[in-house]
């Protein structure tokens, strides 16, 4: 039993190790993409849209960008968030399958929050 918690106890502090890497390093690399002057993509929905954005952020739901990528021109520069990461992977890789080369992919909103 003692194994299976300094076990237990051990694996959250990594992950936790890992999530703190992952957003100051995100941060850093999120403030570089921001200096290029992109278009800020949300690929949430309008009502969390509504509730609070990142100021200048067009909106474009991942359940609309399917059909609405054509919206956006393929040579410019874009940086999508959602509000917890996996929608913004979602729809980069979606992007990049249509011929899209410039696109980021900005994370969860509050990594914002510190750049």
């Amino acid at each position: 039993m003692k194994t299976v918690l300094i076990l237990i106890v051990v694996s959250v502090l990594l992950y936790a190790g890992y999530r703190i890497y992952r957003s100051v390093h995100l941060s850093k690399e999120l403030q570089s993409k921001i200096a290029d002057n992109p278009i800020i993509l949300d690929v949430r929905t309008e009502k969390e849209y509504a509730a609070g954005h990142i100021k200048g952020a067009v909106n474009i739901s991942l359940g609309t960008i399917r059909e609405r990528y054509k919206e956006l021109d393929p040579q410019k520069s874009y940086i999508i968030y959602c509000s917890h990461g996996l929608r913004s992977v979602k729809a980069t890789t979606l992007l990049k399958e249509r011929g899209f080369k410039y696109v980021y992919n900005g994370a969860p909103v509050k990594i914002w929050n510190n750049c």
